[in-house]
């Protein structure tokens, strides 16, 4: 399933009615009109505003954020709920968080909200809800949490700090603008302060929207090409692989989240060429082909050797050791930059926010990551330093709300 885009509704529309309403949709026929109208209109401007009026359906299925086409801005916001937070509190905490998320992806501010004017632009946002190990013991469902739905075991590569580790309840925040963004995290946190304190903040992004064609295949810090062997969303191949079949009844179309936080050493890879960078990855940097290829979707050929015998592509580049034979086996990569200030020296902060997404992280993610720790060239230039894992539940249709089936 592809989610669609909408209008948003009026917020006045749906709090009035009568003459009201009527001036609402003069009002959306006014900002629609510099889409529309070919006579001197700025087309930066008509692209600005069509895309902020873009709206993803909040309710269905499936939570909008995961098969949705990336937006340009993310922030991943992990919460630990307070003691004595039980599962009547988390009930009342989830009804409120869906009620808010809901109304800002349509446009519409919710309810106490201070700022109003700042929600009337979704441009694509979607909230997404994810449930940390911790919570199922915090509500008393330890018999519902997935068998591996826990932190994963820890790797040699990995130099993990606690500020960026672990977690209760995550708020997924995305959309192709960082004001629409920050505005539904700060309603979301605001709501949720009686039950839970913020644990950290992860802010990312991608290329702007329009910059390229919706498309194309994401680009990290590292000029690498992040994503090409993503199951193709709207497939039978997608939902095989990161939609839930399988354990407790209440993840049934749900899906579970690994999310690292992985330092680029950029230094140390600006002073790799172009060869050696190439020969880590097992791709080209300029169009993200095989080296046994020609163009980014070909498939690798781990068989071709060159005239002196030895393999093209190295059993120990990156493209090889995240290699999977089947397409159940297959993980769903939604990644994010990030770039913080520099060091003190001056040394980049830079790196990935890596969103992996799967049916079963002891399947699909942990098989594919002990390949990568063991032996991975691109080791030399990446660090690990943040990790958690969390179970996405199903949506939600009108009138229901995230986290029914396991807490309602």
């Amino acid at each position: 399933m592809t989610d669609s885009v909408q209008r948003p509704v009026s917020r006045r529309s749906l709090l009035t009615g009568g003459a009201l309403t009527v001036g609402g949709a003069v009002a959306g026929a006014a900002a629609t009109a510099v889409v529309r109208d070919g006579g001197g209109t700025d087309p930066a401007k008509a692209s600005t505003v069509d895309f902020g009026a873009q709206v993803v359906p909040f309710h269905g299925e499936h939570q909008a954020g995961v098969e949705t086409p990336a937006q340009s801005h993310a922030t991943f916001v992990a919460l630990d709920l307070k003691p004595g937070v039980d599962r009547a509190a988390l009930v009342r905490l989830m009804r409120l968080l869906t009620d808010d998320a809901a109304r800002l992806a349509q446009g519409t501010a919710p309810l106490a909200d201070g700022q109003p004017e700042l929600a009337v632009l979704p441009a694509r946002l979607t909230v997404t809800f994810g449930f940390g190990p911790a919570l199922f013991d915090a509500a008393g469902l330890a018999g519902q949490r997935p068998e591996s739905l826990q932190q994963l075991p820890p790797f040699d590569i990995d130099k993990l700090q606690p500020q960026w580790c672990e977690g209760d309840l995550l708020l997924q925040i995305c959309a192709d603008d960082p004001l629409t963004v920050a505005h539904a995290q700060r309603m979301l946190v605001k709501d949720s302060r009686a039950f839970a304190t913020v644990r950290w903040v992860q802010r990312g992004f991608r290329r702007g929207r329009g910059v390229q064609d919706d498309g194309a295949t994401q680009r990290n810090v590292l000029g690498q090409v992040d994503g090409t062997a993503n199951p193709p969303p709207g497939t039978d191949v997608f939902a095989g692989a990161v939609w839930t079949d399988s354990g407790p009844d209440w993840l049934r179309g749900g899906t579970t989240l690994v999310l690292r936080r992985i330092r680029a050493e950029l230094e140390a890879w600006d002073a790799a060429d172009t060869d050696g960078k190439e020969f880590a990855v097992g791709r080209r940097l300029s169009d993200g082909a095989p080296l046994t290829g020609r163009a980014e979707h070909d498939p690798l050929d781990l068989a071709a050797k060159n005239a002196y015998g030895f393999p093209i592509i190295s059993e120990f580049s990156h493209a090889a050791r995240a290699h999977v034979l089947s397409d159940r086996q297959r993980i769903f990569r939604r990644p994010y930059n990030y770039d913080e200030p520099p060091d003190a020296d001056g040394t980049a902060d830079s790196g990935l926010i890596f969103a992996a997404y799967q049916r079963d992280v002891a399947r699909q993610f942990l098989p594919i990551q002990r390949n990568l720790a063991e032996a991975d060239l691109l080791n030399d230039w990446i660090t690990p330093i943040g990790s958690a894992v969390f179970a996405i539940p199903p949506g939600c249709q009108p009138g229901g709300w995230i986290g029914q089936e396991l807490l309602g």
